[in-house]
Parts: C-alpha cells; sequence; structure tokens
C-alpha cells in the first residue's frame, strides 16, 4: 500500500517547500484537487522539486478542456516529471459544468470515454509519427500539422485515474484506465460489493487483468495518541454528516441499511443544522468509515482493513511542512515497513 498526501498549498510559492518536505519525509506522492485554483501548475512546481515522488490530479476536470488541451498538459507534465505524472480525471456535477465551468453536460460516461480515447490518439500521433485521424461521436480529430506536433519523448505510457461513484464510471476505469480515485466516504463492503465488481466488469470488457489498475481513496483516521485526538474525531464525524447529507452518497449509507440517517442528515442539512448534523453519526457508523489507532498503528490497522481493495491511501488530515514531522514519519515508517 503506497501512502500519498494532498498537495493542498493555495499559493503556487509555497508548492516548492512542502515538495521539498513531502519527499524528505517520505510520501510516495502528491495530488492536487481542483477546486479554487488550477491542479496542473502546481505539479510543475513539485515536478522541479523532487525526484521520486508521484505526481498526480486527483482529479482535473474533464470537460471544461478539450481532449487535446489534455494531452499537451500530460504529455509536457509526463516529460518533465520524467513519467512520474498520473492524470485523474473526474466529472464534477451538472450543475457545476453548466452554471459555473459553462460547458454542456452530454452524456458524462460516453463522453469521458471518448476524451480517454482522444487523448490517446494524440500520444500516439506524437510518439509513433502517424495520422491523427480520430471520429467519435463528440469529437472529430484529423489535423496535426509538425508545427503543432510535441514530438516523441521517454514517457509516452501516462497513467489515467477516474474518479468514480457510479457504477458506469467504475467500469469505464477498469476498461481504460489504470487507476480509479475512490470517493473517502466509503465503506469495506462498498467497496467489495459495489466498486469492485464494476471495475472488474470494466477490466473484462478489455480483457486486462486486475494487476493492471489500482484503487487510491482519502481516508478517514483518528490518531489516538495526537494531542488533539478529540478533535480529529470531532472534525471526521462533521466530515461523514455532511457527505452523507448529499444526495450521491446516500447509496453507501444504504447499502448499510442507514437511509433513515441519510435522511435525517438531508433535512439537517437543509435547514443548515450543520452543528448538530454529527450527533447522527453513530459509533458504528464512525467505525466502518473511519480508522482509530496511533500515528504509527494506523498503516497496519488500515492495511488490515483494506488488503487488496485499496493500493494507495492518504489521510483525511492537511500535511503541512514543520507541523507535526515526528508523527508523519511514525506513520510513514508504518508504511514503508
Amino acid at each position: 500500500m503506497k501512502f500519498d498526501t494532498a498537495l493542498l498549498a493555495t499559493d503556487l510559492s509555497e508548492i516548492p517547500q512542502l515538495t521539498r518536505q513531502a519527499e524528505a519525509l517520505g510520501f510516495d506522492g502528491l495530488w492536487t484537487s481542483e477546486a479554487a485554483h488550477d491542479p496542473f501548475l502546481p505539479l510543475t512546481l513539485a515536478a522541479e522539486h523532487s525526484e521520486h515522488l508521484s505526481l498526480g490530479t486527483g482529479i482535473a476536470l474533464a470537460f471544461p478542456r478539450s481532449p487535446a488541451i489534455l494531452a499537451y498538459i500530460a504529455w509536457d507534465l509526463a516529460k518533465y516529471s520524467q513519467g512520474r505524472f498520473i492524470l485523474g480525471l473526474g466529472t464534477q456535477v451538472k450543475a457545476h459544468n453548466e452554471r459555473r465551468l459553462g460547458v454542456a453536460w452530454e452524456r458524462p460516461v460516453d463522453k469521458l470515454r471518448e476524451i480517454i480515447l482522444a487523448m490517446r490518439a494524440f500520444w500516439d500521433c506524437w510518439q509513433n509519427g502517424g495520422r491523427l485521424n480520430f471520429r467519435g461521436e463528440f469529437f472529430k480529430l484529423t489535423l496535426m500539422s509538425p508545427f503543432f506536433d510535441p514530438g516523441p519523448h521517454a514517457y509516452p505510457d501516462i497513467p489515467i485515474y477516474l474518479a468514480g461513484v457510479n457504477p458506469l464510471m467504475c467500469q469505464l476505469a477498469g476498461e481504460l484506465g489504470q487507476g480509479l480515485h475512490v470517493h473517502p466516504l466509503h465503506t469495506v463492503r462498498y467497496l467489495q460489493e459495489q466498486i469492485w465488481p464494476n471495475i472488474r466488469q470494466g477490466l473484462a470488457k478489455s480483457g486486462r487483468r486486475q494487476a493492471g489498475i489500482e484503487v487510491a481513496s482519502t481516508v478517514f483516521v483518528i490518531p489516538t495518541d495526537d494531542p488533539h485526538a478529540a478533535q480529529h474525531e470531532r472534525k471526521v464525524r462533521q466530515q461523514i454528516a455532511f457527505y452523507a447529507s448529499t444526495p450521491s452518497y446516500k447509496k453507501v449509507l444504504a447499502l448499510h441499511g442507514w437511509d433513515d440517517i441519510a435522511e435525517q442528515l438531508s433535512a439537517m442539512a437543509i435547514r443548515r443544522r450543520w452543528e448538530q448534523m454529527p450527533q447522527l453519526i453513530t459509533e458504528e457508523m464512525l467505525v466502518a468509515f473511519a480508522v482509530r489507532g496511533s500515528w504509527a498503528e494506523l498503516p497496519r490497522k488500515l492495511e488490515a482493513k483494506y488488503q487488496n481493495l485499496l493500493h494507495r491511501v492518504s489521510y483525511y488530515v492537511p500535511f503541512v511542512p514543520g507541523q507535526n514531522d515526528d508523527s508523519w514519519r511514525a506513520t510513514i515508517a508504518g508504511f514503508k515497513s
């Protein structure tokens, strides 16, 4: 199991120090997200200031960018990082695509499949010198003159991870991807009964083996030997309650028979009763969604809980260079052993 962390800095000037510190401590990878900032720019700096870390978007939004733009960005980052770049893609939801990003919402799984195939058509053209001739339902891409061709490099096999919740997206990850980002609100049973069966269905469609894909997720942890352990638990309960109140993740709770709690949380969220919502997260739910243990014990407990269900994990705890470094060292040592 690889241990990663999120690249949470909001100022690009902070990226070099954070990256150097993360690599020095022994993290395996850094992930950026697309919220209030672009996810690709920090990875250029991270690539410059590291030698071993995997560097990935977790995730970048696919639909506001054309397949060509995504292909160019990924191609350059793969070359500059010497093959350490992972292109993580997601769809976001209809409202954000249409009302915040100004792009059409069109059969997201089918469109994302076509974007992946189109990007690979670009990469094949650049690497092998063939003709660009991609013809799909959403995109027709047939023009590539020498002036716009970046040419080949030594790291053309760029891994693609998809963010997936629904069955069709998990199947697409199995069919075409090298990885799947699973939402933090998950349980072992949900991974076993919902996520992996759909991944395997996608793998079977493309004739690939299970070893060809990794599953990554951020996990809720409560470090019991931390001076702020009680505060960690409160934050975990708050975050679980928030996620569980949204329609997208009700299926996770329904699998365990917690439908009534999900409905109560949704009603409380509508009334903005945020402070009361964590009270509905029972001990049974906390055990299912989170892992307790000392900083040093957490890796062993996560390995025991997930076994081969997850291959890369990060904690739902922000990594800040110079803060709590001894605790991070203890947990990283556990993963390394």
